[in-house]
């Protein structure tokens, strides 16, 4: 079991992507994308996909391979995943994933947690009230039935604050202690490289980003989807709030404001998630590119 898969992690817009190139390039091997976003072929300026020219650099897998109509969850992604990587290691010693979505990247490292099975009334219960009166009483509701899963899932994403809710209900216990009891041993080894800025710096590009994003055409590409803003794929921060401004809910300066706070929010969760990992061998994001090789090169020999 000497095949290594080297996980690259950190906060949105740190880096991860240029990063896993390099990697790829110079391991000549392929690049698997966790970041859960990416995966959906109309979600292309909000998601921050590799460009045509990145993308030409190194071979990457699961960007843009479904649509936002399609169902695809996190256990999908682990199978498809693990499936591309058999095929990848069968001509490679090394591979590489890049990705923010950090449930996703567990999920291929270690497995997923197993839950048990909930009452369906409950979960019909749940999306009544979050239909009748909003996300905040969901929010506060998960507060006081698991407030260490509170303050590590994204508070915005309702679907996540559903599932949570329900196990804590059918089984009174916090969904939290489910978590990360069973892990899978894969057939093979795994690194994580982790990166990281201080605040200011990962603000700062957050913000210049998401002013890149207007400028090549957020605003019309969340448009022409407008219509299909029910979809849990388009529940998510850079299309939610420029539909509230379509909808006259909010300005164009405030939806951009919005976005650029709720991608601030985003980040700041991610290094929440990451920094309870001790596994993650972090590196700053101005990085010496040898540094890195070198610490793949030692985990490669002590396996």
């Amino acid at each position: 079991m000497d095949n290594l898969l080297v996980a690259i992690v950190g906060p949105t817009a740190i880096g991860k992507t240029a990063l896993a190139i390099k990697l790829a390039q110079h391991y000549e091997t392929e690049i698997i994308s966790a970041d859960s976003r990416q995966f959906y072929k109309e979600m292309e300026i909000g998601t921050a996909i590799p460009s045509k020219i990145e993308l030409a650099q190194a071979p990457h897998h699961f960007i843009q391979h479904i649509s936002i109509a399609n169902k695809y969850s996190v256990g999908h992604f682990e199978e498809d995943a693990l499936n591309r990587l058999k095929s990848i290691f069968e001509h490679q010693k090394i591979a590489i994933m890049a990705g923010g979505s950090g449930l996703y990247v567990d999920a291929v490292l270690h497995g997923l947690d197993n839950f048990p099975k909930t009452d369906p009334e409950i979960r019909k219960k749940l999306k009544a009230q979050l239909d009748e009166e909003g996300l905040q009483p969901l929010q506060e509701l998960l507060k006081k039935k698991d407030m260490k899963h509170y303050n590590n899932i994204d508070l915005h994403n309702p679907q996540r604050i559903l599932r949570a809710l329900e196990i804590c209900i059918s089984t009174q216990k916090p969904y939290s202690s489910f978590l990360s009891k069973n892990r899978v041993k894969r057939p093979f080894n795994s690194l994580k490289i982790g990166l990281f800025a201080d605040r200011e710096i990962i603000y700062d590009r957050i913000n210049k980003r998401v002013d890149l994003m207007i400028n090549e055409g957020l605003e019309e590409e969340a448009r022409s989807l407008i219509d299909q803003k029910e979809l849990n794929a388009l529940n998510t921060v850079g299309y939610k709030e420029l539909f509230a401004y379509f909808e006259g809910k909010l300005s164009k300066n405030e939806a951009i404001s919005e976005i650029k706070k709720n991608t601030r929010r985003f980040a700041k969760r991610q290094l929440t998630w990451y920094r309870k990992d001790p596994a993650i061998r972090w590196f700053d994001h101005n990085y010496n590119f040898k540094e890195i090789v070198k610490a793949i090169d030692q985990e490669c020999k002590a396996k």
